[in-house]
């Protein structure tokens, strides 16, 4: 059994003392800068918010999609009113089976999909389960301007498209000004586009406005408003 003398075991304890505390520093700046971007985006306020409405809109390919929802985070009930007027579609998340109706299942991923594009800084905070990596300085791959990379990585069994791989650029306020999405952690970008148009609508910040490297590809939201708990009103973005 080896034997240490009074001054290395002081050393010793003091070696694991750092390392202790340089690991705990790792996972707190983890954490931090997750909830620092979620935090710039209003998340503390989100609780107070009775029902978020929103249109998606993208052009791709030459064609333009509108998709229009009504969605009540206490209850986690959607409302999905489609294009031309057709009825719409009323349901409540927590009641889909793991087995939905392949229309209700294809509006449900929608939906994520529509809400991952107005609402990913707060994602940040509520999916804890993604590992959330600070790389630190780089350039925006679209504009080619400082920011600071951080990489979001999904699990590969979870979600609609496991295994989702997100490459986030943030400004010095903690925005989003651009990211590279990889479906599935693909090697090769599956689109990436700018973050614009940062309004605040109630308590939240959102970005209205989203363009790929050229003019074939956009998403924006138009018609967004909140309505908060105990008011009847509905609060559109400045």
């Amino acid at each position: 059994m080896p034997i240490f003398t009074r001054g290395a075991m002081i050393w010793l304890l003091a070696l694991l003392a750092i390392v202790g505390c340089s690991s705990g520093l790792r996972l707190v700046s983890r954490d931090a800068i997750r909830n620092q971007v979620a935090a710039a985006y209003g998340i503390h306020s989100f609780g107070d918010v009775d029902m978020l409405r929103y249109t998606f809109n993208v052009r791709a390919g030459g064609k333009v999609t509108q998709r229009t929802w009504t969605w009540s985070p206490g209850s986690d009930t959607v409302v999905f009113a489609p294009a031309g007027g057709a009825p719409p579609t009323i349901y409540r998340r927590e009641y889909l089976s793991e087995t939905p109706p392949a229309e209700l299942k294809q509006i449900d991923s929608w939906f994520i999909n529509d809400r991952y594009w107005l609402l990913f800084p707060l994602q940040l905070a509520w999916d804890r389960d993604a590992r959330v990596s600070d790389t630190g300085p780089a350039l925006t791959p679209i504009r080619g301007v400082p920011g600071q990379r951080v990489v979001v990585t999904y699990p590969p069994d979870k979600g609609y498209t496991p295994g989702d791989v997100y490459e986030i650029f943030l400004d010095g306020q903690h925005r989003l000004v651009e990211w590279i999405y990889r479906r599935g952690g693909a090697p090769e970008p599956t689109r990436i586009t700018t973050w614009e148009d940062h309004r605040w609508v109630g308590p939240l910040l959102i970005a209205l406005d989203h363009h790929g490297p050229g003019e074939e590809f956009r998403v924006w939201f138009s018609g967004v408003a909140v309505k908060m708990k105990d008011s009847e009103r509905w609060i559109e973005a400045d």
